[in-house]
């Protein structure tokens, strides 16, 4: 992730793509990746996770890189499309082993420390790549690249011997279209998909908002990399606290705080500020989402179906995300930053009512 917030800016600065052809490159990423997402989550409940999660590793160091190559709306296509095939386990199949190894009733704290994990890691990374990225973005891909082959390694160290498995005698394909025949799932997923979408503005609209109005690199990986340092600091205590609530119980204000993050960068004159403090409210509802949201739709999953659904809800994610920066685009060139952050935040302010009013909806028996 420390690469991928400045891809945004180096394919429009550096390959002179436009803004908008960047944002469908994006999207046939995260589309690919999302679309592949439930047939690899369906059959990690068939195979396992371990031989899927190492190849994944290990292709996208060879992959990733080769962002580098790309010099125009063709070849940005292409990488983005090998980049959806690769990233397409990583999400269902990880969350997956994650719940396979964690008593049912700390399965939020499991999520919240892998998440803070995740974040510690973001911020030792974004802020330096920042500063990196200004110099040379060969560096930032060799380095990038290096720590993908560092996770296959960690993955095959450890996870050696028996894992737990829930195992289902069903079909691949059955297992995938029995989680999108559910329609409490399919209910929950519509409503929680703002939160992969505000994860995108964050992840990759912010840095192109704040260089459009002339703020450096740097400076956008330090307010990205403080989030981190916000979530990684809370996300374990809250999701700790938050558990024997279930995790439907606080998305309703985790909405709401991601929608006043967006009116702050609506709304703040100053874009440091904006930024800045935007991004610091948007971190606190990250602390409740970030764990809450794989507990649910693992709370949603019927036995040995876990990977189906976390691919169900990959897909829908990966879609939302990924969209961010291709509605940013169309938005952002016919009402102005401003005009765009405030169309986000209604939407996501809507969720928030939706989501707190159908909290017991989602409960099952």
């Amino acid at each position: 992730m420390s690469l991928v917030t400045f891809l945004g800016i180096y394919f429009v600065r550096k390959a002179g793509i436009d803004i908008a052809t960047v944002g469908v490159a994006f999207l046939c990423e995260h589309g690919l990746r999302g679309t592949l997402a439930p047939m690899f989550g369906a059959l990690s409940d068939r195979i396992g996770r371990r031989t899927l999660l190492i190849a994944a590793a290990l292709a996208t160091a060879v992959v990733l890189p080769c962002f580098l190559l790309v010099s125009g709306p063709a070849s940005l296509i292409a990488w983005s499309i090998a980049m959806g095939i690769v990233g397409s386990v990583n999400i269902p199949v990880s969350n997956a082993l994650l719940l396979d190894l964690a008593p049912v009733e700390r399965r939020q704290s499991v999520l919240a420390l892998n998440y803070t994990l995740m974040s510690v890691a973001y911020t030792l990374g974004v802020s330096p790549a920042g500063y990196v990225a200004e110099r040379s973005y060969v560096v930032l891909a060799v380095i990038s690249s290096i720590g993908y082959l560092m996770v296959g390694l960690l993955y095959a160290i450890a996870l050696r011997g028996p894992l737990p498995l829930e195992k289902t005698a069903a079909g691949v394909l059955r297992n995938i279209v029995s989680a999108f025949r559910d329609r409490t799932f399919l209910l929950f997923a519509l409503m929680a998909c703002v939160f992969p979408l505000s994860m995108g503005m964050v992840v990759t609209v912010s840095p192109l908002y704040g260089a459009d109005l002339g703020l450096g690199e740097g400076y956008i990986g330090l307010v990205l990399g403080g989030n981190s340092l916000i979530v990684a600091a809370l996300a374990l205590p809250a999701a700790t606290r938050m558990e024997a609530l279930g995790p439907f119980s606080l998305l309703g204000a985790a909405a709401a705080l991601v929608s006043a993050a967006l009116f702050f960068y609506a709304l703040v004159p100053d874009p440091a500020a904006a930024l800045l403090i935007g991004t610091v409210v948007f971190s606190f509802g990250e602390i409740v989402f970030s764990s809450a949201v794989p507990a649910a739709v693992a709370r949603l999953a019927p036995a040995g179906r876990r990977g189906a659904y976390q691919g169900g809800w990959a897909l829908i994610a990966s879609f939302s995300m990924g969209s961010a920066l291709v509605l940013s685009g169309w938005l952002q060139a016919r009402i102005g930053w401003q005009g765009a952050w405030l169309a986000y935040a209604a939407v996501v302010l809507a969720a928030a009512a939706a989501l707190f009013a159908a909290r017991r909806a989602f409960l099952r028996p």
